[in-house]
């Protein structure tokens, strides 16, 4: 199961920025069944100031194969992007049921490139060295 974030205040619609999301919907979606397995919660944050505030939401999104929100800064995707959490920047905000049903589809069909990335990533649970070290090689 892929586990995703959504940037969410109301956790129905992706609607903030990620630097200063007041919560994420955390869903397990796999290609039967997609579940809310979590809700993280933060105080309001203004627009100004998100730098320090980005350790911590990173942090949170621990076990996630992406994150959707409205926008994320250079600084926060490249962070994100080292913890192995996809960003997907949307233009506007979007309802989250059409989303964890689009990524599920993808799960089994594919079709969105950072779930398949995500997909070959975690297929067995073991990196893909561990998988290449598992089959053996001949020299």
């Amino acid at each position: 199961m892929l586990r995703v974030a959504f940037a969410s205040n109301d956790r129905s619609t992706v609607n903030q920025h990620f630097g200063a999301a007041e919560g994420f919907a955390i869903y397990a979606i796999d290609g039967e069944r997609a579940q809310l397995v979590e809700v993280v919660e933060f105080p309001s944050a203004s627009m100004d100031g998100n730098e320090s505030r980005l350790p911590t939401r990173i942090a949170t999104l621990a076990g996630c194969a992406a994150v959707y929100c409205l926008a994320a800064g250079a600084s926060a995707v490249k962070q994100l992007l080292a913890a192995g959490v996809h960003p997907v920047r949307l233009d506007e905000p979007a309802e989250i049921k059409p989303l964890v049903k689009l990524i599920g589809q993808a799960t089994r069909q594919g079709g969105l490139a950072w779930v398949d990335k995500a997909l070959r990533q975690h297929s067995d649970g073991r990196s893909r060295f561990d998988r290449m070290l598992a089959e053996g090689w001949d020299e």
